[in-house]
């Protein structure tokens, strides 16, 4: 690498990063804490007895997934809309294939892991209320095969989120910590909301 663009890396790093915009940047954020959130009510409930309270934590772990699901959709909808800012300095081929391929599996399991609770519900005829405001169609009949083979990918999907993300987390972390490069930046809130 020559002065000059070791100067220029350096300059990337040190000044104003570019970032995602603020709306994807909310979304990001208020999608993973509901992430967390489902996963740790949703594990919580499946070791209790089977009681009113367990049915009202359950209750609550699928409105969260109904809302993941909506807040998906939109996510993806605002990532289409506006492109993604440049990577300063940019990243390195197997850096990038990572990261495409990281981010493409996260986006497939927050579609899938509610899309599967969804209907493992539906088909369970689990019908619930969203936060106990309004009921939430059921659009898949009684169907115990369909009840079962759902909640068994259902569980698998809550596994293989939890290993990526927490490699998704241990990356972010090694951009920030070791890398000391603008990636971690890109998503991370701004002091002046912009």
């Amino acid at each position: 690498m020559t002065a000059v663009t070791a100067s220029h890396a350096a300059e990337a790093v040190t000044s104003n990063p570019p970032r995602h915009s603020a709306a994807l940047r909310a979304l990001h954020w208020t999608i993973a804490v509901l992430i967390f959130a489902a996963i740790a009510v949703g594990v919580y409930a499946i070791y209790m007895p089977r009681s009113p309270a367990r049915v009202e934590l359950m209750t609550i772990h699928k409105s969260i997934g109904v809302t993941v699901l909506a807040l998906v959709v939109v996510r993806i909808l605002v990532r289409l809309a506006a492109s993604a800012p440049a990577y300063l300095p940019p990243l390195d081929a197997f850096t990038r294939f990572a990261s495409t391929l990281g981010h493409l599996a996260l986006y497939a399991l927050m579609l899938a892991m509610p899309i599967s609770g969804y209907i493992h519900s539906s088909a369970g005829q689990h019908a619930f209320n969203w936060f106990g405001l309004f009921p939430v169609p059921m659009l898949v009949g009684d169907n115990p095969q369909i009840d079962h083979a759902t909640g068994l990918a259902h569980y698998v999907f809550a596994w293989t989120i939890g290993a990526v993300l927490t490699i998704h987390i241990l990356a972010a972390l090694w951009h920030l910590i070791v890398k000391k490069d603008n990636v971690f930046a890109r998503m991370w809130p701004s002091r002046s909301g912009a």
